[in-house]
């Protein structure tokens, strides 16, 4: 009596049953309806959100003023009318008290003494930590509805991501075998992880970095640095953390490259300074041509290369034992 042998089912092992390329199309066309649509809805979404997602993309600037030594300020709120911040010093300002915090908060009011109204000023004693120096501006009339529209695009992007990564899921991985699907999910875990940390990364780091230094270029030449066009910084700040992103996900493609056995590891160590040379001008296209900011986005871009290399020397030298081969006959990657 023959031994009972598992088989894989043919459709299991090929990625399912093969279909007409017009059912391919029909498909797709589907798929991609599916991901307009979850956009659509998730912008609609968003754009009854636009202040609190605005907020969120104006932190870099109040970061920024937390990184910096500026001077106390002081702000004054009248019912719904702020004006300020404006930038004092201790001693010309004598409504400044001492000890009080460094973006002071003067709140306007009327009080009511016998039948006559006076006028009050009341020291809000947690100050005014939002306090910021760089207004952003609409220029136009029609720079307003475009500012909200592209901040609830952005916005329907990054919230919709799940959904429509799904729906292109679902039209991929039929046509993929087992070990491609799983090689797939591993990828794609790495992969938002990944852009994940740089989104981070230049989000609470060199962004800020990269605004104070662009006002530190404008006062160095004379000009007025503290009031920007909305829409410019928008765009600005959102192709920053998608550049930056994107270039964390560096290490995957050559990782990929290595296991199909197009690179090896000596061929990254030889490659190492058109690296280090390439990252340094990213951060020069991404970043304010400043050397700091350059720097700081070149250096995490580098270590991850450095980390790639390391891992194609320790996957050569697992294959190789595996092969019965010693371990030595493979070199360390050079330093």
């Amino acid at each position: 009596m023959a031994e009972d042998v598992d088989v894989v089912a043919p459709e299991e092992e090929e990625g399912g049953p093969r279909k007409p390329f017009l059912e391919h199309l029909e498909d797709l066309r589907k798929a991609l309806l599916k991901c307009v649509a979850v956009i659509i809805v998730a912008l609609a979404l968003c754009l009854f959100f636009d202040a609190k997602l605005a907020e969120i993309l104006e932190y870099p600037i109040r970061r920024m003023n937390m990184l910096e030594k500026a001077k106390p300020t002081v702000t004054f709120v009248i019912g719904s009318l702020r004006l300020g911040p404006y930038e004092v010093a201790p001693g010309d300002f004598a409504g400044l008290p001492p000890g009080a915090p460094p973006n002071v908060l003067f709140k306007v009011g009327m009080a009511r003494i016998g039948d006559e109204q006076v006028p009050t000023l009341k020291i809000d004693p947690q100050g005014d930590p939002g306090a910021t120096r760089i207004k952003l501006r609409n220029l136009n009339p029609a720079e307003g509805f475009m500012v909200a529209f592209h901040i609830a695009l952005y916005g329907s992007l990054v919230i919709s991501a799940p959904f429509w990564l799904y729906f292109l899921g679902q039209f991929i991985l039929p046509a993929l075998r087992v070990r491609e699907r799983r090689f797939l999910f591993t990828w794609l875990g790495w992969g938002v992880f990944l852009f994940m940390a740089g989104v981070l990364l230049t989000y609470f780091v060199l962004l800020p970095l990269a605004l104070r230094a662009s006002v530190e270029y404008s006062t160095l030449l004379g000009f007025d640095a503290y009031e920007w066009r909305a829409e410019e910084y928008i765009g600005f700040t959102c192709k920053f953390l998608l550049g930056m992103g994107l270039g964390f996900q560096f290490p995957l493609v050559i990782l990929t490259l290595v296991k199909l056995g197009i690179l090896h590891y000596r061929q990254l160590a030889h490659f190492r300074r058109h690296v280090i040379v390439a990252s340094f001008i990213l951060g020069a296209v991404l970043t304010t041509p400043e050397v700091l900011t350059q720097v700081a986005m070149a250096v995490p871009l580098c270590l991850l290369y450095e980390i790639c290399i390391w891992l194609a020397w320790f996957w050569e030298r697992k294959k190789r034992r595996a092969e019965g081969a010693t371990p030595d006959g493979v070199d360390r990657p050079m330093v």
